[in-house]
């Protein structure tokens, strides 16, 4: 019976330690917070300065946020909870508007966003010459993770002090105790490790599958160095200059040497421009870039009447935004009639050099998207998006009241062959 409540003692002892272990899994994810900052906040709040609605650093000391429980109430249906706050019907009247009702925000997420929110009021201080640091979204995590691996050895220390004390009473009090079992060959031991091992690779196996083959922040280098923040928006061209067939079909498509040449048969210097860095901070020569194009182009400058098109070679560009080949994703159908903005998915792209992939570009990124983006059902006889004309229940819905708005998702958005062949 006694060697059975050391059993016991050692069970829950171990079970403490496996808790702790694994609730540092679980806690506040600023990565995530960020996710969801950038996709439903940030179109309206900075975290340092007021825009459309106030500054949100120092947030938890206002109101009732330290709440997290009445932030979530006030996210989830601003009009409900304003009716019954004065602090909330004072920030509408000054900032002339309401916060858009975001009902799918969970308790979680509201933790996660508040943490991200925190994290980055924090000012970075930057070595001289380097760019501004970004929020360590794991910071708190690995926090986390090293006072649980601590407390898991203080628990297996205290328990092997247990199993010593123990025996010692016996002996003075004169009770006979069979010799211990090596801590490898009990097979408690072995059972509460194997689940430990279990938990954890589990967890780790999953969380990196479902990671497999994303590629934010993939910025790789190109053969050309080709600014978009000279191109698109110091010189404004059109994004479908170049990338024509997003309007009308599937890809975006890259476009073609001979498109480039449109331009640079008569643009042969880079000299009005900013200076050209690449992102370990050397200075690019544009003119030499130029250079690099006339040689794909086959153009000779001394004699530019005698170019010939025809022997124009392709420039090996690296792909830099891909999906799986079972995803079906159609550059027109969002660009053109859902009018989305190449920004939506490709992030600030007039004040990139170097382009990177912003975007997780994910199935539950995509989902997220497609639950929260309003179609542009304003079509009549003087104009409007022609393509959603067909439907004309969402229409008498829309004119009668029964909805205020059509969102993606009502239109078959998160069904699975909408996305999947």
């Amino acid at each position: 019976m006694i060697h059975q409540h050391v059993l016991q003692r050692r069970f829950l002892v171990l079970l403490l330690s496996l808790f702790s272990l694994t609730s540092s899994l679980f806690a506040q994810d600023i990565a995530a917070g960020k996710a969801l900052f950038m996709g439903k906040c940030a179109s309206c709040h900075n975290v340092l300065k007021d825009g459309t609605g106030p500054a949100l650093k120092g947030l938890e000391e206002r109101h009732k946020w330290a709440d997290h429980k009445e932030l979530q109430a006030w996210i989830n249906n601003p009009a409900a909870y304003m009716a019954k706050d004065p602090y909330t019907q004072g920030l509408k009247a000054k900032y002339g508007s309401m916060m858009t009702a975001f009902s799918e925000i969970t308790l979680a997420d509201v933790d996660n966003i508040v943490a991200y929110i925190n994290d980055a009021a924090i000012v970075k201080v930057a070595a001289p010459g380097a760019g501004t640091s970004e929020p360590q979204g794991d910071q708190n995590a690995v926090i986390f993770g090293i006072i649980s691996l601590v407390l898991g050895v203080i628990a297996l220390i205290l328990m092997q002090v247990n199993s010593n004390l123990k025996r010692l009473s016996d002996e003075s009090n004169g009770v006979k105790t069979p010799a211990p079992i090596p801590f490898f060959r009990n097979k408690t031991n072995i059972a509460l490790i194997s689940i430990v091992f279990f938990v954890l690779g589990g967890y780790m196996v999953a969380k990196g599958a479902i990671g497999m083959g994303r590629q934010k922040d993939y910025q790789p280098e190109q053969p050309i160095y080709y600014s978009h923040k000279v191109h698109a928006g110091i010189n404004q061209i059109n994004c479908l200059y170049c990338h024509g067939s997003a309007w009308e079909s599937k890809h975006a498509a890259i476009p073609s040497t001979n498109v480039c040449m449109n331009c640079h048969k008569a643009i042969n210097t880079y000299e009005k421009g900013p200076k050209l860095f690449d992102e370990e901070g050397k200075e690019i020569n544009g003119t030499a870039e130029i250079a690099k194009l006339y040689k794909y182009a086959g153009f000779d400058t001394s004699n530019p009447n005698q170019w010939d098109p025809s022997k124009a070679k392709p420039i090996e560009w690296v792909k830099i935004h891909n999906l799986p080949d079972h995803v079906y994703f159609n550059h027109a159908q969002h660009v053109r009639a859902g009018n989305v903005q190449c920004q939506s998915c490709h992030g600030e792209i007039t004040d990139m050099h170097e382009v990177k992939q912003v975007a997780e570009l994910s199935m539950g990124w995509c989902i997220n998207c497609h639950r929260e983006t309003k179609v542009n059902f304003n079509y009549d006889s003087t104009g409007g998006n022609k393509f959603y004309s067909l439907y004309e229940k969402f229409h008498d819905d829309l004119k009668s009241g029964k909805m205020d708005s059509v969102k993606v998702k009502d239109i078959g958005g998160l069904e699975c062959q909408k996305c999947h062949y």
